[in-house]
This record gives structure tokens, sequence and C-alpha cells, in this order.
């Protein structure tokens, strides 16, 4: 039997109970059999800045080295800045572990009313690959010249845009395109206006695109494209995109398909030189955080691509085939629709696993 290590870091507010909900789902196939997992849980958080100024210890890292994935929450809390509770626990991690692709499916479940009309006339699936090293969040620049008094600082946000970066994660894009069955890969550019970073980025993407002449592309300003979202979503398959561009268009997606609760997501090193982690998409919602309102979905979701990514893909297929039973006969928290509290949800897809 394989035996899987995967650390578990629940976070802030519903990502308490969503880790809480996909580790029961994982929990209940790994009692029928075939591989086992060794969980263990790290109290890191905004609970953890509270008491140790950081949010998460300086060989956090080094714990985490040697997991087969991580599994994330939510990050966020009111008492502790934005900026900090992100960039010390879930960008640490991820730009410590070269987790350079993003991947955010946009999917649309049977019973969830989508606000799109296309919805309900065609098949809509897409995928929205986002760059997860530089971009806008490389994290370069700073504050400076308070000095001078009120009104007087300055601040500068650098965007970091280099040939290996956009290169990896465009052959990603389009190597994903080759297993889907629409090939095609749209590039997300703004080289109208940021004539350097954004005209890199579009110059390796023709460079990269000669090499797979099987696959449509397209290049499309991340504007049109938030617009094409909502347009003409059946033209979309994988959307490729940088840190911020893709991490903006990938919400819009969830919020298509009904609810950022409902979005899954994975943080990849490919290389497999670290530990990848899975994630869903929504923040920390400290307005329900304990009212047993969270939807579950996103991280049940986030747990497949986790068994799929360790090369269990029969099971990571049946959970996400029982999620989408779940939702067809109606059992939906209060995000989506119904009145299923979150504990309810994860109880009727772990029935529908039939383990």
């Amino acid at each position: 039997m394989t035996e899987f290590r995967i650390a578990a870091i629940p976070a802030d507010g519903i990502g308490r109970e969503v880790v809480a909900a996909g580790r029961a789902v994982l929990d209940a196939l790994q009692a029928g059999g075939g591989f086992s997992i060794a969980w263990e849980e790290f109290p890191w958080g905004s609970d953890y800045y509270a008491e140790h100024g950081v949010m998460m210890p300086e060989d956090g890292l080094a714990a985490l080295e040697g997991f087969d994935a991580i599994y994330f929450g939510a990050v966020g809390w009111p008492t502790v800045p934005d900026h900090v509770s992100l960039w010390g626990l879930r960008l640490r991690i991820c730009q410590g572990f070269d987790q350079w692709a993003n991947v955010r499916p946009v999917q649309f479940l049977p019973g969830i009313e989508s606000p799109l009309r296309k919805a309900d006339e065609a098949a809509l699936d897409w995928v929205v690959v986002r760059e997860n090293s530089e971009g806008e969040y490389a994290g370069l620049g700073g504050r400076n010249l308070a000095s001078r008094g009120r009104g007087g600082e300055i601040a500068v946000q650098s965007a970091l845009f280099t040939e290996v970066g956009c290169e990896r994660i465009m052959r990603f894009a389009f190597d994903l395109a080759r297993t889907r069955t629409r090939r095609k890969v749209a590039s997300v550019t703004k080289s109208n206006a940021q004539q350097y970073g954004m005209v890199l980025w579009d110059d390796v993407f023709r460079r990269v695109a000669a090499d797979y002449p099987d696959v449509e592309t397209e290049r499309v300003l991340v504007d049109a494209m938030a617009a094409k979202f909502v347009l003409h979503p059946e033209d979309l398959s994988v959307v490729v995109a940088s840190n911020l561009n893709a991490d903006i268009l990938s919400d819009l997606g969830s919020a298509l398909a009904g609810s950022l609760g409902l979005a899954a997501s994975a943080n990849l090193n490919p290389e497999r030189r670290f530990p990848s982690m899975f994630e869903p998409v929504h923040g920390s919602a400290p307005d329900i955080a304990g009212r047993g309102a969270a939807n579950p979905v996103g991280a049940i979701g986030s747990a497949a691509m986790m068994l799929e990514h360790l090369g269990r893909r029969e099971e990571a297929a049946r959970v996400a085939a029982a999620v989408e039973a779940v939702t067809a006969r109606g059992v939906r928290t209060r995000d989506v629709g119904g009145t299923a509290s979150t504990d309810e949800v994860t109880a009727a897809v772990v029935a529908e696993l039939g383990v």
C-alpha cells in the first residue's frame, strides 16, 4: 500500500472548516484501501502571528520540504494586515518551493445556477493557468521619502518578467491543452500599455507557439479577455496569464460558475523538486467563519487535484463525480442557493463515494 505524507495548513477563518471537510473525504477514500495518508497539521496563520509575530516559523519551509503535498485552507484575518498574512505564509510557501504553475479550473457543476445565460446553452469548461512565481507579485519595490512629511512618501512596485518564467508557464499551458478536447491556448496580455514586461511575454508566446503547431492560439488583451469570459466563454479552453491578470480572471471565472466557494486550485512545482500545494480559491471569509456555512466544494475539488498529482487518478475522478452527483441533487450551501451546512455537504460527498 502506498502511503502519502501530507501537510495540512488550515490557517485562518473558514480555511479550518473546509480543510477538515477535504480531509474527511480523503480519509473516507483511504479507508477503502489502495493508499493511505499520514497527516501532519501545522498551526500557522493569524493566530500564530498574534503569539509569535510571524505567520510561520523561520524553519517552516524546511519542515514542509519532506512532504508529498501540502493541503492549504485560507489566509487572512482582520487583526493582521493582508500583505503581512499573504506574504508571511502562502506566498512564502509558493515562492520558497518554486510552485510556479497555478492551475485553476473553471467548472460549471450540475444543479448550480450560473449568472451566465450561455451556461444553459453550452457545455462550458476552461482552465486558467497562472504564472505563479514572478510578474506583478514578485515583491520588488519599496516605500521611501516618508521624511518629507505627510503626503510626501512614494511607493514603487515593479513587475518582473523573465524569459525563463514566461516560457515555462506557456509550455505548461500548451502541454495541458494537448490533453483537452479543444486544443487551444489563449494568452492574456496588456502589451499595448505595458511596453516592456508584457511585450516580452508576447514575444515568448509567439516563439513557444511555433513548437505546438497542433494547438490553436490567440492573444487577447486582459480587458478584452474579461469581456470574453462573459460574452464568449464557449471559445475558451486553456487561458495562460501573468500572476495578477490570472488571479483576477480566475476569480471572475469562479463567480461565473456560481461562487468562489466552488473553485479549486493547485500550486505546482512541476519538476517535483519541492512539494506542491493545493487550496480552494476563496479567502478566509471572517464574516461566516465558525458558522458551518462555508462551501467545502472548492476544498474538496482541490483534494481531488492533489490526488491526481499524486498519481491516484481513479480516486480523483471518483471525488469529482461524487461532487457532481451531490450538487445535482440539490445538496448545496447558502452561497449557491441551498440550505445545507458545510458538514452536510461533506457527508453527502462521502456517502456518494460509497466507501
